[in-house]
Order: C-alpha cells, then sequence, then structure tokens
C-alpha cells in the first residue's frame, strides 16, 4: 500500500467517528460476567461469619479474615502470618507505602520527606502508576533497562550498593507491565541478596499477574521472600497483589505482605487510618476463589490469548513490513509491549488518536513520560470485543505505516 493509499484509509477511518479503546489493561464485560455466583456466596445472615467466628458486618480482624489471608498465602506462595488482606487496590496499598516512608520513615531511619535527596529505580519499560507516585513525592528517578530475564542487576547492584540516596526499586516480577517478562530465579535470588546502601531502601514488588498465565507452560516465579529469608533480608521487600483481575477490577481485595517486623509497623499505622477493611467482600472472594480459583482462570486465560493471538497476527506482519518494528510475546499478563521505529511512537499515538483508537500515551511507559528513544507504546488488548480489537489493529497498522512514510 503506497502513501496515498494510506492517507485514504486513515482518512476512512477518521470519517468514521468511532472511538474504539486500548488505553488500559481492563478485564473485559464478558471475562466479568462470568463471575456473578461470587455474588450469591452470602445470601442471609448466618452466611456471614468467618471460620474463626468474626462477624464479617461488624468490627474486627484488622489484618483480615484468616480465609482471606490464606486465599493470597496459596497466590503468592508465601506464609498467611505475613499477609494484610485490605480493600480493593493493591496501587492504593503501593502509595501508602510510599507516603509512609515518606511522612514516618522506613526501618526506623529519617523519614524520606526530610531527607535532602531521595532516588527511586525504575525499571524501563514499565508501569506508569509505579512513576507517578514516586514523582509526586519528588524522588529523582532512575532509569534501569529490562533484560530477557528481568531488571539489569548489574545496574541493580551499582546504584543500590553504592549510592544510599537510592531508597528502592519498583518492580512487576510476573508478566511484567508491560514487557510480559517474568523474572528469571537467578535475577529473583540476587534481589533476595541485595545489600542497599541506604538502610532505609525499599523492594516493592508488585506481583499483579502472580496466576495470570494463559499458555500451556505458564512461567514460574520463584517466591523472593522465601529466598530473602534465608539471606536475613526479608525487611527488604514490600509485595503486594489483588484480585483486580480474577474477580471485579473496581470490587475486588487486595494485600501486601511484609516481614513480621515491617507487618506490625504497618499495621500501626494503617490502624489510625482504618477501623479495617470491607470483611463480607473477603469473605465472598475466600469462598468462591477457594473452590474455583483454577477454573476462573481458564476461562480468562482463553478469553485473554484469543485477543493476544489476533495481535499478534497483525504485528507479525508490521514486523515484516515496516523495518525496526517488534512486539513482546508474552506467556500471560494483560499487555505486549511494542517498539516502533525510533522517533515515530509518539506520531503513532497522535494518529490513532485522531481517528478515533485510544492508545496508552507514548514515553508513558518511562518516569516522566520520556522515553529517549520515542519508540515504545503498551498495547492493551482486553477490553475490546474481538471485532473492535480487529478494527483497532487495523487501524494502528495504517498509523505505524503512515508515521513511517511521513
Amino acid at each position: 500500500m503506497n502513501k496515498n493509499q494510506l492517507e485514504n484509509e486513515y482518512n476512512s477511518y477518521k470519517q468514521k467517528g468511532k472511538t474504539l479503546d486500548m488505553s488500559r489493561g481492563k478485564p473485559s464485560p464478558s471475562q466479568l460476567d462470568n463471575l456473578w455466583r461470587m455474588l450469591t456466596e452470602i445470601t442471609k445472615s448466618e452466611d456471614c461469619y468467618s471460620e474463626n467466628g468474626t462477624d464479617c458486618r461488624n468490627y474486627g480482624c484488622p489484618d483480615g479474615i484468616p480465609e482471606a489471608k490464606r486465599l493470597f498465602a496459596d497466590i503468592l506462595e508465601m506464609k498467611s502470618d505475613n499477609i494484610i488482606v485490605c480493600g480493593n487496590s493493591s496501587l492504593n496499598l503501593m502509595y501508602d507505602t510510599i507516603s509512609m516512608g515518606y511522612l514516618f520513615g522506613v526501618n526506623g531511619c529519617t523519614p524520606w520527606g526530610r531527607q535532602e535527596k531521595i532516588k527511586f529505580l525504575c525499571p524501563v519499560p514499565g508501569y506508569d502508576r509505579h512513576f507517578a507516585i514516586t514523582k509526586l513525592f519528588g524522588f529523582e528517578h532512575i532509569n534501569i533497562p529490562m533484560t530477557e530475564e528481568g531488571p539489569d542487576m548489574d545496574r541493580v547492584r551499582q546504584y543500590a550498593e553504592n549510592d544510599e540516596t537510592v531508597k528502592g526499586i519498583w518492580c512487576v516480577p510476573k508478566y511484567s507491565n508491560p514487557t510480559g517478562i517474568t523474572f528469571s530465579d537467578r535475577v529473583v535470588r540476587e534481589f533476595a541478596s541485595l545489600k542497599p546502601a541506604a538502610k532505609d531502601f525499599a523492594v516493592m514488588w508488585d506481583n499483579a499477574y502472580a496466576v495470570h498465565g494463559f499458555t500451556e507452560t505458564p512461567d514460574k516465579l520463584l517466591p523472593v521472600m522465601a529466598e530473602a529469608e534465608k539471606k536475613g533480608n526479608e525487611d527488604l521487600f514490600y509485595i503486594f497483589t489483588s484480585t483486580s483481575k480474577i474477580t471485579y477490577s473496581g470490587g475486588g481485595i487486595s494485600c501486601i505482605a511484609l516481614s513480621e517486623k515491617n507487618k506490625q509497623v504497618y499495621l500501626k499505622l494503617m490502624g489510625i487510618r482504618t477501623i479495617g477493611y470491607d470483611k463480607l467482600n473477603m469473605l465472598r472472594h475466600a469462598r468462591f476463589l477457594s473452590k474455583h480459583l483454577e477454573e476462573v482462570m481458564e476461562k480468562h486465560g482463553r478469553a485473554v490469548r484469543e485477543k493476544f493471538e489476533l495481535c499478534y497476527k497483525y504485528f507479525e506482519v508490521l514486523e515484516r513490513e515496516v523495518e525496526g518494528f517488534g512486539f513482546s510475546r508474552p506467556n500471560g499478563g494483560y499487555f505486549i509491549n511494542v517498539n516502533v521505529p525510533a522517533g515515530k511512537a509518539k506520531q503513532v499515538v497522535s494518529l490513532a488518536r485522531e481517528a478515533g483508537l485510544i492508545l496508552t500515551p507514548a514515553g508513558a511507559t518511562f518516569p516522566g513520560g520520556v522515553d529517549p528513544e520515542d519508540r515504545n507504546i503498551r498495547i492493551a488488548p482486553t477490553y475490546p470485543t474481538a471485532g473492535e480489537l480487529e478494527e483497532a489493529l487495523k487501524l494502528f497498522s495504517i498509523c505505524v505505516k503512515l508515521a513511517v512514510s511521513r
């Protein structure tokens, strides 16, 4: 297709006036429809009691009911005693953790907010909402390149072990957002063995996609807390997950997993701002997912895999036809990492938006929204229907070719 044909095809999309959204990794309505049975787990007063006798309609169990703690312990391959179960958003817990360090300090050190300079390591491409939190609190961001095994650990050690102003690192260790990479056993063990220069260093371990494989051989992630305990390093880790991509994104449950020492500090501060989270929702989730987690994730996996495979079909053509185009093929998660020719990502996203296709902003996968090569775009294919996704991919392909031709 020559440039004139591309322009004509592009203009025809603009004239249709449709809006297609692939900007965020949301479950599709059909995925959410699979979960209605969870809503019937509590139908009468007698159903409202936890296995330990707690009336979930009332106060009590500030760290979460035992069956919900056990659910997350199984998902994270950890001990229930390490876990605090909270509300629907693990991002909220990450914000709280950074905020607590900023206001009150980590590991008994001077609060970050009273230190002259604070820095955070950011594997790139990475999750924009992580970077937004530390940016809000005034951290200087240091980019750490992602390899096929996870963050470049030579760079991590270079900064973490030699600069006491470096206070932590963001991580999505399984099916990373957006690359889809799962950290290798070597990388996990190297994290567990870190010897940071700062005594108030925090590894923010966001295991959002712990059970979100969609291939016959899903990735395996070595449990980092068990490895850290062998090294006496368990206090470094703040581990997060939620049911946001398992049940209802806006109505799920989340958890933070910590060492015993950090757990006591966290509970003390948490107890001042809340008297506890929604235990009825914990009860619904624990009862339903204890019986149906594998079935639910199999259905999710099937729905997601079909959409990813549709993306691959179009991206393979682009890879053959456009020099410098490349994409990831993850075994799970919610995103595909796309690289267009250098200097063209912003133009591709702008062209798409003008024609009605909303993508994650170019550069969002880098701190401050600055991709030094202007080539990375995060693709989130899960929310649209198959028909909408195909339309979006056709338009995306035209936008890539058109940007390269201009």
